[in-house]
């Protein structure tokens, strides 16, 4: 069965700000040591399974220039432009119409540009795996995460271990953000999940799901099928799209579908969600530094410096993220990445937007 993939696209990547921009958001990013960036690495770990002139990408018109300069292999009308951001529903349910479109019917594969495999080759294994499943019958799959610590920043899916299809297992529910006891219980009953945001299905089944589920926006989904590769088309979608309500496809229909399955994915993945990310991803120096510039370290440990041509030094620090641009500098404690975002809300607030 033929295969295509959405790659999802249009998020701002605030929590790796000052290097992640308004203009120029993490997915566009290199992170790795490979010079590759997040989106292009995306796009390459599928390339032997999905052609790229099947490949979608979803994101706004500010980084359409970006897509095709990063993936110049991808057609132009596959970089679909989403009006106004609304979530991950209404723009999975644009893919699949546009998919729709060129196929009567396909595998969809659904990806977030911005995550890092470490394992391609069990990454590629796991997702033919789930289009196995995916092609076996109406089912919705997804790919959850087999958790190594009691991770209270994810949401968790709850398979059945007895219940299986091939080398998926059905999915009992999925679970918001957990407290730490919670994340505890999870991970020692070995019966849950992280939940990537990582899904296969074929274009009809989830096409058929947004009817039953999300009816609303199945309506304005099939008036803008009807309306592309006409000239009226970015009107029409304009229209539709902005009347969508926000919501998540795990809410407006994973966690209410049938027929729901999920396989463990054990290929080394970060969701790369701040800059502690780096630590993980890039090699360590033996104080466990992760240094990236022009820079010089004294009694320095655990701390992670991107700097560019000009002279870092660094003195009697421990557990640091410094982040040093043409324009911003950044100089946060490890445990406070998470509150990146009260920086950028700071500086809308003070009408400083030249820095967002």
């Amino acid at each position: 069965m033929k295969k295509t993939a959405l790659i999802m696209a249009g998020g701002k990547g605030e929590r790796f700000w000052p290097k992640s921009r308004m203009n120029f958001p993490k997915q566009f990013l290199s992170l790795t040591d490979d010079g590759k960036t997040m989106i292009q690495l995306t796009v390459e770990r599928i390339s032997s399974i999905v052609d790229i002139k099947d490949v979608y990408v979803a994101t706004n018109q500010l980084y359409k220039k970006l897509v095709l300069e990063q993936l110049p292999g991808i057609p132009e009308e596959n970089i679909l432009c989403e009006p106004v951001g609304k979530n991950t529903a209404p723009c999975i349910g644009l893919g699949a119409i546009h998919a729709n479109v060129h196929n009567d019917d396909a595998i969809m594969i659904v990806l977030p540009s911005d995550h890092l495999i470490k394992n391609q080759e069990v990454f590629v294994e796991t997702l033919k795996k789930a289009c196995d499943v995916a092609e076996e019958g109406e089912n919705l799959v997804t790919i959850g995460i087999k958790p190594n610590y009691p991770e209270t920043g994810y949401g968790y899916i709850h398979y059945d271990k007895q219940n299986c299809l091939l080398s998926a297992n059905e999915v009992k529910k999925f679970v918001e953000k957990p407290n730490a006891e919670l994340a505890k219980e999870y991970l020692e009953s070995g019966e849950y999940l992280w939940n990537s945001g990582m899904f296969v299905w074929k274009i009809s089944t989830i096409l058929h799901n947004y009817k039953e589920l999300m009816p609303d926006i199945y309506k304005g989904l099939c008036t803008i099928q009807k309306s592309i590769g006409m000239e009226w088309y970015t009107e029409i979608l304009n229209r539709e799209f902005q009347a969508f309500r926000s919501e998540s496809v795990d809410y407006g229909i994973m966690e209410h579908a049938k027929n729901i399955y999920s396989i463990p994915g054990d290929f080394g993945w970060d969701d790369v969600g701040s800059w502690l990310a780096v630590g993980r991803i890039k090699e360590n120096d033996t104080n466990g530094n992760v240094l990236n510039g022009n820079i010089v370290t004294v009694d320095t440990k655990d701390c992670i410096i991107e700097g560019q041509d000009k002279l870092i030094a660094t003195v009697g620090l421990c557990d640091i993220v410094i982040v040093d641009t043409k324009d911003a500098l950044l100089v946060c404690d490890k445990k406070s990445t998470g509150n990146i975002k009260n920086v950028l809300n700071q500086l809308r607030d003070l009408e400083k937007t030249c820095y967002l």
